[in-house]
């Protein structure tokens, strides 16, 4: 799987990288903010999502963001999580300059009012009430995350740890946040379809090239020290079944340990021939689900398990199978077969991922952000170079019971 692109670093820093596509008749331009939930204090949380939603209020020169795309039959939108935050356009090759016009205005001429953040702070109340509050198991990122976490900012979620906080942003909070981080260098444009490099640059140059670069924040986190004790938690909510979660800490996302334990997500829980659904959801009936998964997070991020109990299964019960299941990945190398299967089902799964011009876009950005886009060209042959010695040696590493969170989630009779 190779994604090939040109790359350019315009005088104020903006990175510009370029994938031509000539298989699609829209172009994708995806512009990335090295911000996220972990760049915010721990009393203003939610702050990078809030600035997400100020970021389509309107520019000087583009009162109406999303109009001005719509009136060249543009779609467009955007995503903030714990560690960047993504804006996206898809639009033909003829009206391509329009996103560079909008863009890189309100990179430059974002207006902030505090009419405009007063709406949208109410917007993202309202999401978060949606979200967290109101519907069943919305908290639990909310629980999980201060669980595991003591000092690192992934200790809350990218939409904050409650609505007062969001309530509390103020003008000059939110105007600060602006300057510190929405800036040429610390951005990087991924420009992905029927299109030349050059003319995506002279695009780049003519658009962005005037902006000021500003100085790039410093970013100096505090270091999750090595959990030494198992934690626990248990909560009561009206939901409709008693819920099962557990954390484990593991490596960052480029890290050999994150291509091994998605690998092992997949044998625990991928399919119905997976551990967790032949032993614990179809043999042994304690689960209606039981999923694993990771957290995908840049830094050091989760390994993490979540299941519905069914009716009558007591957490003790549930937790000792689980236990059981995990002892026995440390404990035993998983089969050539075992891994091959998930391998080839995964490597199917990256290829489809880029299919899209508007996921390459995403994607060599992405990598880019992470240290160079030419590191999304090795994904397959660094989950091709897991093996089942090294699987069990990671397993062994994380999977202990003291690296562990567990949360009961108990529905309320």
């Amino acid at each position: 799987m190779r994604i090939d692109y040109e790359s350019l670093t315009l005088e104020n820093g903006l990175r510009v990288l370029v994938h031509t596509d000539r298989n699609t008749s829209l172009v994708a331009f995806n512009l990335i903010y090295d911000v996220g939930s972990k760049d915010e204090s721990p009393e203003r949380t939610g702050l990078a999502h809030l600035f997400e939603h100020l970021m389509f209020s309107g520019s000087k020169h583009v009162p109406d963001y999303d109009a001005a795309l719509d009136r060249v039959g543009a779609s467009n939108n955007a995503f903030t999580n714990n560690d960047f935050t993504n804006y996206y356009i898809s639009l033909s090759k003829e009206a391509l300059e329009t996103a560079f016009f909008v863009e890189s205005d309100r990179m430059r001429n974002l207006v902030i009012s505090q009419k405009k953040l007063d709406v949208q702070k109410g917007v993202v109340v309202e999401e978060f009430k949606e979200r967290c509050l109101n519907r069943p198991y919305g908290d639990t990122d909310l629980l999980i995350r201060p669980l595991s976490y003591k000092k690192h900012p992934y200790a809350w979620s990218t939409i904050g740890k409650d609505t007062g906080q969001i309530e509390a942003v103020t003008l000059e909070e939110a105007r600060a946040f602006y300057d510190a981080y929405y800036m040429p260098g610390n951005a990087i444009l991924s420009v992905a379809g029927p299109v030349a490099s050059e003319e995506i640059f002279d695009m780049a140059r003519k658009w962005f090239g005037p902006v000021e670069s500003g100085r790039r924040p410093c970013r100096s986190l505090p270091q999750e020290p090595e959990q030494d004790a198992q934690r626990r938690e248990q909560v009561e909510r009206k939901v409709p079944a008693d819920a099962f979660y557990r954390a484990y800490h593991m490596g960052p996302r480029m890290s050999p340990g994150f291509y091994v334990f998605d690998l092992l997500s997949d044998i625990l829980s991928s399919g119905d021939s997976s551990r967790f659904h032949t032993r614990l959801v179809k043999g042994k009936k304690l689960f209606s689900s039981l999923n694993a998964y990771v957290s995908g997070d840049i830094e050091p991020g989760l390994f993490l398990i979540s299941g519905m109990l069914e009716d009558g299964v007591d957490f003790a019960a549930a937790e000792e199978a689980v236990d059981a299941e995990i002892a026995c990945i440390c404990e035993e190398m998983v089969t050539e077969r075992e891994l091959q299967k998930v391998k080839n089902k995964l490597e199917t799964s990256l290829v489809f991922s880029n299919m899209k011009a508007l996921d390459k876009a995403m994607n060599i950005g992405y990598f880019e952000l992470m240290g160079a886009a030419s590191a999304l060209s090795g994904e397959v042959a660094r989950y091709r170079a897991v093996d089942a010695a090294g699987m069990l040696a990671q397993a062994r590493r994380f999977l202990r019971k003291e690296n562990s969170s567990t949360l009961y989630y108990r529905a309320i009779k």
